[in-house]
């Protein structure tokens, strides 16, 4: 190939180039934050993880009707508090606040083994709570949960 033909190759392919983009390249996602300012993207769930890293484990031998656990303090950890039902059977929960009533906020039913689940929303820190369980119907096996706040 001539000189003035191969120059004009190697100009067009450059402007399909520079038009088209470059190739791709992977550069790890990043979190704008001061507690995680340029972390890679596997740590954005990092803020879930601190709020169940805290979480509680209660446990009641025969799951029986329920049972309350507790009583507990919520932290700055969470802004709601969490349930998980580890067991083998659906349990209902709900969150009693203690310091000023003795009766449920109101019911969430938690399946077996669920996942974490909000029993109350957006509930200021420092307040004192208890999780009452409420199967229906009666258990053999034993009723474990996780309480994150």
């Amino acid at each position: 190939m001539s000189a003035p033909v191969t120059r004009l190759l190697a100009t067009t392919a450059a402007l399909i180039v520079l038009a088209v983009g470059s190739p791709a390249r992977a550069t790890p996602a990043t979190v704008e934050s001061p507690e995680t300012a340029a972390t890679p993207a596997a740590n954005l769930t990092a803020p879930l993880a601190t709020c169940y890293g805290g979480a509680k484990r209660a446990y009641f031998a025969t799951g029986g009707w329920g049972g309350d656990a507790g009583p507990y303090r919520t932290t700055s950890r969470c802004r709601d508090i969490n349930v998980r039902n580890a067991s083998a059977f659906g349990t209902d929960a709900c969150v009693i606040f203690v310091d000023r009533t003795d009766q449920c906020n109101y019911w969430t039913y938690l399946p077996p083994g669920s996942g974490w689940t909000v029993v109350a929303t957006n509930v200021r820190d420092g307040v004192n709570f208890r999780v009452r369980f409420d199967n229906r119907r009666y258990e053999y096996g034993p009723l474990i949960s996780y309480h994150a706040f």
